[in-house]
């Protein structure tokens, strides 16, 4: 099938460019095709050359006849039409969110509302091309905090970081946690057909108190004993023995924080020029601390560290000690 519009010198330049630089492999195909073509190849050798069939090359050399450099690339409206019009794929987000964990419910609610049956990876397509992802639930506290404490002391502790950026005042997050051998790692890239298994056993628990600011600075004490309101005083007398500047502490109500044994020190501690800056209930997203705990319960912790006590304890201890140089936190 010979070419019925001629391939120009300036044409040829223009293919060869596309045939060399184009990131699309059939337009390079396309171009190649054409080339030859204009050098006298028969479809057959054609055929031969590409891989495809004679009804491929027709097609090729036809896009060239009727539409020159454009037929090299597909028209706009070719291909497979969307299973789901824009407005059924946001009803398919609406459902997921309805049952977040069980597809099959949306995929009931497809068959029924527009009698089509598609499959459990046609709508996590559909999910992800609505910007939603599979991933973990995160647990939140079960009340909210009081409307108008929670803004007044939201407002505060703004004010308190912008003291803090301008060297003013040192403003540091206290709070504990605690870490045992029920691991907190819940899924992982593993091979197709195989299950990572992480050994999982009661084991003493492990508990953590930390001062911690914005600069990934970070004091922490371990220890297996539980953490009482005077574990926190002594803690606090041994960081903070004199402050040079006014120190605020921010914490939140724990009973261990509010305890008489606290309140009796509040009043030698200002005259050491430290304050303690609570927290409205329910708020743990103030504090900063959290988002430390977060990354090393769910980011940094590795497999390994489940293996025994001993080697959780010597984990855990290795990323407080090397948290701010390893291990770093951007807080914005």
């Amino acid at each position: 099938m010979p070419l019925t519009r001629p391939v120009t010198t300036e044409n040829q330049r223009l293919l060869q460019r596309i045939y060399r630089q184009s990131c699309h492999h059939v337009v390079r195909q396309r171009a190649h095709c054409i080339l030859l073509s204009a050098q006298g190849k028969r479809v057959s050798q054609l055929v031969d050359i590409f891989s495809v069939s004679r009804k491929t090359i027709y097609n090729w050399l036809e896009g060239w006849d009727t539409r020159s450099m454009a037929g090299l690339y597909d028209q706009a409206g070719r291909g497979r039409k969307p299973t789901f019009t824009p407005d059924q794929q946001e009803q398919i987000r609406q459902w997921s969110q309805e049952h977040p964990r069980q597809l099959k419910q949306v995929l009931q609610k497809i068959q029924e509302q527009w009698g089509i049956q598609v499959s459990h990876k046609t709508v996590t397509r559909i999910l992800t091309r609505v910007q939603m992802s599979w991933h973990r639930f995160r647990r939140v506290v079960g009340r909210q905090p009081d409307g108008e404490e929670y803004t007044q002391k939201q407002a505060q502790l703004k004010e308190l970081q912008r003291l803090e950026q301008k060297g003013e005042i040192e403003l540091y997050y206290l709070d504990e946690t605690g870490f045992c051998l029920i691991p907190y790692i819940p899924y992982g890239w593993q091979p197709i057909g195989q299950t990572l298994e992480i050994p999982s056993q009661r084991s003493q628990r492990l508990n953590v108190l930390g001062l911690m600011n914005r600069r990934n600075q970070l004091e922490a004490y371990v220890s297996s004993q539980s953490i009482t309101s005077e574990v926190v005083i002594a803690c606090i007398d041994r960081f903070l023995p004199q402050a040079d500047k006014r120190t605020v502490i921010v914490m939140d109500k724990a009973s261990i924080h509010t305890s008489d044994a606290m309140v009796e020190h509040l009043e030698e501690w200002k005259q050491r020029n430290i304050e303690i800056f609570e927290l409205p209930s329910y708020s743990p997203h103030l504090n900063l601390i959290e988002i430390l705990w977060r990354f090393i319960k769910y980011e940094w912790i590795e497999i390994s560290a489940y293996r025994s006590s001993q080697s959780l304890v010597d984990y855990v201890e290795k990323v407080l000690r090397e948290f701010g140089d390893k291990y770093v936190i951007n807080f914005v």
